[in-house]
This record gives structure tokens, C-alpha cells and sequence, in this order.
């Protein structure tokens, strides 16, 4: 799997120009971003959440950030949890389990963006599987979440 079906149809159907960049083989999006030599602060990843009424939302941060899940909640009035794995897989069954595109409209769900990524020169993203990366420009990037939330959420992950 190159890209998947669903982000191939929105990138088209939204005018996107995109370059697939390969990597060896990772296990989450920071692994990618290394794997592929880019910068952590570049890659976009997606992390699928729940609150307490059933509603999914999906929040994008960078690979070399952690969700603040309180911060998020607090600003929009939300009681948000991590939603199941599996339940994720379901959603997202056109990608290996974990390589989730950064792109709500493509799956159709609310989604909100942290004000960092607007800031990003180019982004990088998961195609939907792990050997994969999907390049835009930030042009393109800030035109395919002008509709979105964004709000500041995360943190920087700190080794």
C-alpha cells in the first residue's frame, strides 16, 4: 500500500499536488519522521479521540509532540478520551493500523489542528501505512484545514 484510497480521492478532489516519500519500515510517526529524515516538527500526526456522548473527533499535532487531552478539553468544553485501537482500526480500515492521515474531511470527521503546524514551512504525513510519507506544501496544507479548528494542545515531547 502506497497511499491510501480515501487521502488519494480528498488530495484529488481538492486540487492537491503531493510527492510519496519512502522510509524503511517504522512503528509510529516519530519513528517515520527519523526514517525518513525529516523534521519531527513537520510530520503531522492524527490522534483519534472520543467524548463522553459517543462523538469522535480527530486532533493533529506534531510527531515530536504529546496531546494535552485537559488543554483540548478545556477549550472546547469537551470531556475527551483516547478512543479504543480497535475502534480505530475499523475507521480507518484503507490504512495499517497506526498510519492514520492527518485529514478528518477524508473520513469524514470533526477534526482540529494545533496552531503549530500552521507555522510549518512543508508537511509531511502518514499515507496509511508505515513505510510511507505523504509531502505537501504549506500552502496546500493550510488550504485543506481552512475550515478547521485550531487551537494550541500539545506539548513537546521531552526524551
Amino acid at each position: 500500500m502506497a497511499i491510501s484510497t480515501r487521502l488519494n480521492e480528498y488530495l484529488q478532489d481538492n486540487e492537491v499536488n503531493y510527492e510519496l516519500v519512502s522510509h524503511p519500515h517504522s512503528f509510529n510517526s516519530l519513528s517515520s519522521a527519523i526514517a525518513a529524515q525529516v523534521s519531527p516538527s513537520q510530520l503531522a500526526k492524527a490522534v483519534i479521540l472520543e467524548d463522553h456522548e459517543g462523538r469522535k473527533m480527530m486532533a493533529v499535532l506534531p510527531a515530536n509532540h504529546k496531546i494535552s487531552l485537559g488543554a483540548l478539553g478545556d477549550k472546547l468544553n469537551r470531556d475527551l478520551h483516547l478512543m479504543k485501537e480497535q475502534a480505530v482500526y475499523q475507521m480507518f480500515n484503507d490504512c495499517e493500523n497506526g498510519a492514520i492521515p492527518p485529514f478528518g474531511g477524508a473520513y469524514n470527521l470533526e477534526a482540529v489542528y494545533d496552531d503549530l503546524l500552521v507555522d510549518a514551512k512543508e508537511v509531511y504525513f502518514e499515507a496509511g501505512d508505515h513505510s510511507s510519507l505523504v509531502h505537501i506544501s504549506r500552502k496546500d496544507f493550510v488550504k485543506l484545514i481552512k475550515d478547521a479548528k485550531h487551537l494550541r494542545f500539545s506539548h513537546q515531547n521531552i526524551h
